[in-house]
């Protein structure tokens, strides 16, 4: 992976994505496309009451009652995604460059947070659903930001040279993982939900490592890596970088892993099909499973707070929207459906969870 300098385009491989908003970029060994931005900044989903009368307000108006009102609340609240968060998360160029946004979970009131003429992307909740976490060039280069849920309190938490990005809430709130070049080439790191301590590097490996996924118990990171090369496989290691175990066995990359809110299934990109699709397994790389298949790219799976949704990106519209779709890969629900780029999605946590 060599570095590529690069103006306004977001890069989008096959093998993966990246969205580091900064102008380096990295070449990756399978064909790109470029999404860019808006602008030139840098960047790294019957007759009526009064007329009836006695007796045909009993013939007709009791009668119809029912048959009309069931069918209505069927069809307006069935389809409605649900899965037991209140907001989306994304980052978007409806502004003209890239924002960090938050929308309901049916694609209604989509809000920009950052407000920003730097880039915003790849956003994270916290486990308590009080704070979001994302990557940000505002100061030059890549640099994890943590803001209130409603955009307020903008903080930088790394100050690095380098890039770091593409942020992850360890379960209890207290830790961030995160992908860095601070040492040459990415490695998964992670630090102090205040950014202190981020010089603890997990991986430690001369291949690239990248986009960590805590598990749910936060016992176990989830991470794409090319150590057994020429492709990205998903791997797991214990929260201490040790123990790592290699889940995908695949001829070509399988990238961007994240864990079922049980912490029984992994979602996860694969280009085994010929281009990025989602995928799905169980924990431990048993029963690999196709949800998506388009012609198109599916990328950045991010699961609902109950398990039985998957929001995703995709470009089947000619454009990065924001897609749903039940676990089992069914409902495939565009919910932006804007002219603009909306991209890496993240599911707020439930409601019940925010309180604490």
């Amino acid at each position: 992976m060599l570095p590529f300098d690069m103006q306004s385009s977001l890069v989008v491989a096959r093998k993966k994505i990246y969205i580091f908003s900064t102008v380096t970029f990295f070449i990756l060994s399978l064909p790109a496309c470029c999404p860019g931005p808006a602008t030139n900044q840098p960047i790294t989903y019957g007759p009526t009451r009064e007329t009836m009368t006695e007796t045909t307000a009993i013939a007709t108006f009791t009668p119809t009652l029912r048959p009309t009102l069931t069918p209505t609340i069927t069809a307006t609240i069935t389809p409605v995604p649900q899965g037991g968060g209140e907001q989306i998360a994304f980052g978007s160029t409806r502004d003209g460059n890239w924002e960090i946004y938050v929308m309901k979970v049916d694609g209604s009131g989509a809000t920009n947070l950052t407000h920003n003429p730097a880039n915003d992307l790849i956003p994270d909740w916290s486990p308590d659903g009080k704070r979001i976490a994302f990557t940000s060039y505002r100061d030059g280069n890549d640099e994890i930001y943590v803001m209130n849920a409603d955009g307020s309190g903008q903080a930088r938490l790394t100050n690095n040279t380098s890039e770091d990005g593409i942020p992850t809430w360890s379960s209890d709130g207290k830790k961030i993982a995160f992908t860095s070049y601070r040492d040459g080439n990415y490695e998964i790191y992670v630090m102090n939900a205040d950014g202190s301590y981020a010089e603890n590097n997990l991986t430690n490996n001369q291949a690239t490592d990248e986009s960590p996924s805590w598990s749910p118990d936060g016992k176990k990171i989830a991470f794409d890596s090319d150590r057994d090369r020429p492709y990205d496989r998903i791997y797991v290691m214990n929260a201490d970088g040790s123990g790592v175990t290699r889940l995908t066995y695949n001829s070509t990359s399988d990238w961007s892993p994240a864990w079922s809110p049980d912490g029984n299934k992994i979602v996860f990109v694969s280009a085994r099909d010929g281009n990025g699709e989602i995928f799905v397994m169980n924990a431990d790389g048993s029963g690999q499973t196709r949800l998506t298949n388009n012609t198109s790219e599916d990328l950045w799976p991010s699961w609902s707070p109950d398990g039985k949704m998957i929001a995703f990106t995709s470009k089947r519209d000619g454009n990065w929207e924001i897609y749903v779709m039940n676990a089992d890969g069914s409902g495939q629900t565009n919910l932006t459906s804007n002219p603009a780029d909306d991209f890496k999605p993240a599911w707020s946590p439930k409601q019940e969870e925010n309180v604490h």
